[in-house]
C-alpha cells in the first residue's frame, strides 16, 4: 500500500506532517512544531508514532521532540550538523544517508542555508520531498546562518529532483511570497496563472502546500537565479550571469520587501 501523508495546520502558520506506512504500521513525524497537536492528530488517525525526522533545529521544527518521544518511545532522526542544538537524537544523518519507514526509503539531502545543517528528506518512490524551511511555494527560507553560495548549492540539489516531485514545505507563506515574486518577475506568464490559483485557494481557506517542483522551477524567483532573464533584472553590477550573486540580491530584496 502507498504511504499516507496527513497534513494539518499548527502554531500560527506551520504545517504538521505525519507520514504513515500502512504495511508496517510505522508513522514518522516530519518535524515537531507542536507536540500536543501531533499526538492528538496521530490518535485521531489511529496511528502509532515510531519516528521523528527533523529538518533543522529551530524550535518550531524540533521543539516537540522530547514530549513526543516521552509519550511514544519513538526514534529521533536529525541533521548531524545540528546535533548540538537538538536534544534526544538517536541517529544523526547527512547528505547521502538514507532513512526508512517500513519498506520505503528516504534520501537525505544537505540543504543548508536557512540554518547551517538543514536537511531534507526525499522519497523517490512516492515522489515526495519534505524540505522544511529550505524552499517554499514561490520562496525560500531566510538566510539566518548560511552563505549565498551554500544556499544556492542547496537549491540546486532541490532543482535536480524529478520535476514531478511534490515539495512539502513547513509554512503557509505563499501569499507573501507571491507578492514578492510578482515584484521580482513581473512579466512571467506562468507566475500570473499560478498566482491566480494561489489567491483562489487561500480565498477558499485551502492550503497551497505541497507545491509541485516543475511549477516552482518556472515561477519561484529564487529557483530561477540561474535564468538569464532574472539575472538581467537582478544581478548586481559587475556580476552578469552570476547565479549566486543573483540569488543573494533576490534574498536581500525579499528580506526588505
Amino acid at each position: 500500500m502507498p504511504l499516507e501523508v496527513h497534513q494539518f495546520p499548527c502554531l500560527s502558520d506551520n504545517y504538521g506532517y505525519l507520514l504513515h506506512d500502512p504495511d508496517s504500521g510505522e508513522t514518522a513525524c516530519i518535524d515537531t512544531p507542536d507536540a500536543d497537536e501531533y499526538l492528538k492528530q496521530a490518535k485521531l488517525k489511529g496511528w502509532e508514532i515510531t519516528q521523528i525526522w527533523n529538518t533543522h533545529w529551530h524550535p518550531d521544527h524540533a521543539g516537540g521532540n522530547a514530549e513526543i518521544k516521552a509519550a511514544t518511545g519513538c526514534t529521533i532522526v536529525a541533521p548531524m550538523g545540528e546535533a548540538a542544538k537538538i536534544a534526544g537524537i538517536d541517529r544523526q544523518v547527512g547528505q547521502g544517508d538514507t532513512v526508512t519507514l517500513g519498506a520505503h526509503e528516504a534520501r537525505v539531502l544537505d540543504v543548508g542555508g536557512h540554518t547551517l545543517g538543514h536537511i531534507a528528506y526525499h522519497l523517490p518512490d512516492v515522489g515526495m520531498a519534505f524540505v522544511g524551511d529550505s524552499v517554499f511555494a514561490l520562496g525560500c527560507g531566510r538566510m539566518f546562518e548560511g552563505t549565498a553560495p551554500q544556499f544556492w548549492d542547496s537549491l540546486l540539489r532541490i532543482k535536480a529532483l524529478p520535476p514531478e516531485t511534490m515539495l512539502y514545505c513547513a509554512h503557509e507563506y505563499t501569499m507573501s511570497n507571491l507578492r514578492f515574486a510578482r515584484h521580482a518577475d513581473p512579466d512571467n506568464a506562468a507566475l500570473a496563472e499560478y498566482g491566480a490559483e494561489i489567491e483562489q485557494r487561500r480565498a477558499d481557506d485551502k492550503p497551497t502546500v505541497p507545491a509541485r517542483l516543475d511549477r516552482e522551477l518556472k515561477t519561484n524567483p529564487f529557483l530561477r537565479a540561474d535564468d538569464p532573464a532574472m539575472q538581467a533584472r537582478w544581478a548586481p553590477a559587475g556580476h552578469p550571469g552570476d547565479a549566486v550573486a543573483t540569488f543573494a540580491a533576490l534574498r536581500s530584496a525579499k528580506d526588505a520587501f
